[in-house]
């Protein structure tokens, strides 16, 4: 079964939050498919990307790059996975694909956003209904991630 861990956002925003756990994930030499929710929050974050911090390089792509298949983490509005991810981020309330073909599902959520917490709360009781692994993390008024369920 696929881990899912579920992220809740509630002392900084997803920019501040994902590129961390992206470097993270590049760094254990696991292949990324990060998926939003439209073309114009896939391409902010793709150039957030680039320049999160000055001495920053998180090699990425978006699905309408030349060798989209050949990036280590790929951003994507779509439920493909052109990348052969085995982790996926699932991040503004973006409605997931199947996930049997990940070993991981990490779903980031805003908790200032009413919409994104009620989706995240349906997705947390759909998957544990169907029998996945369920992580639940938190961040501390610090912005460390904590582990509550």
């Amino acid at each position: 079964m696929t881990e899912v861990l579920f992220y809740h956002l509630t002392e900084s925003k997803l920019e501040d939050a994902l590129p961390a756990l992206l470097e993270k994930s590049v760094e254990r030499g696991w292949r990324v498919a990060l998926q939003t929710v439209g073309e114009e929050r896939r391409d902010f974050l793709d150039q957030h990307l680039w320049t999160f911090r000055e001495d920053s390089f998180l090699p990425h792509g978006t699905e309408t790059s030349d060798f989209a298949e050949d990036q280590p983490v790929l951003l994507t509005v779509s439920g493909d996975n052109r990348n052969g991810a085995t982790v996926r981020f699932i991040v503004d309330g973006a409605d997931p694909p199947d996930l049997t073909a990940y070993d991981r599902v990490v779903f980031m959520f805003d908790g200032f956003d009413t919409e994104q917490l009620d989706g995240a709360r349906a997705q947390w009781k759909r998957l544990k209904g169907d029998g996945h692994q369920l992580t639940y993390w938190q961040q501390s008024p610090e912005g460390r991630w904590i582990k509550k369920a």
